[in-house]
């Protein structure tokens, strides 16, 4: 799977409409939703900004709306590119600036597709590292020696709370969350419990 390294965005025209797509970086469909509202609160189009979204490490969630085009000829038609292309974490808006003759569904479902494919022609993109959440609690004796490990592996911090003990909570590469867990068993001879779910 690929994400964007960076928004980007291209501009089309078909029959004197003008359609701005944009290709935005999202972590969540809350996250997608919220940008494109902002969109159709700023953009003085007029008219229809249509949206679709993929996020998690396998496209394992996607939403798309047509925002009052004809059902089927603008949302889904740019989910489709989105999909096709292997990008994941990604949200596509294509706001539409009506130029006075209709295109037809068949003409709208091309000038939403090549607007979605327009906007990823200039992106730049990376390979999706897949990561692990791990959380565990540790005594306070124990922390710098774990502290120090942690860092060696790349071990990204979310939360350290200390109370009785240190609870802490981070990710880290799929993979490496094995080695973390072994290392913690050896530090607290089998009595640290250490929790490992996969990011989605």
């Amino acid at each position: 799977m690929l994400i964007l390294k960076a928004e980007s965005q291209a501009e089309t025209r078909v029959k004197n409409s003008r359609f701005l797509a944009e290709a935005i970086p999202v972590n969540s469909p809350e996250e997608a939703k919220e940008l494109w509202r902002y969109r159709k609160e700023h953009y003085d189009n007029g008219g229809h900004i249509v949206y679709a979204f993929t996020v998690g490490n396998n496209q394992n969630i996607s939403g798309y709306s047509d925002d009052g085009e004809p059902s089927g000829t603008a949302g889904r038609p740019v989910l489709s590119v989105l999909l096709g292309s292997g990008l994941t974490n990604t949200l596509i808006t294509v706001a539409r600036w009506f130029g006075g003759t209709k295109l037809g569904t068949g003409g709208l479902v091309h000038a939403y597709s090549d607007a979605a494919k327009a906007a990823l022609e200039n992106a730049e993109f990376i390979e999706l590292v897949p990561m692990e959440k791990v959380s565990f609690e540790i005594s306070y004796p124990l922390y710098s020696q774990c502290r120090a490990y942690l860092d060696s592996v790349g071990f990204n911090m979310v939360s350290e709370e200390f109370s009785g003990n240190i609870n802490i909570r981070g990710t880290v590469k799929a993979g490496i969350a094995a080695d973390i867990q072994n290392f913690l068993n050896e530090l607290g001879n089998g009595r640290i419990i250490c929790r490992v779910e996969k990011e989605k």
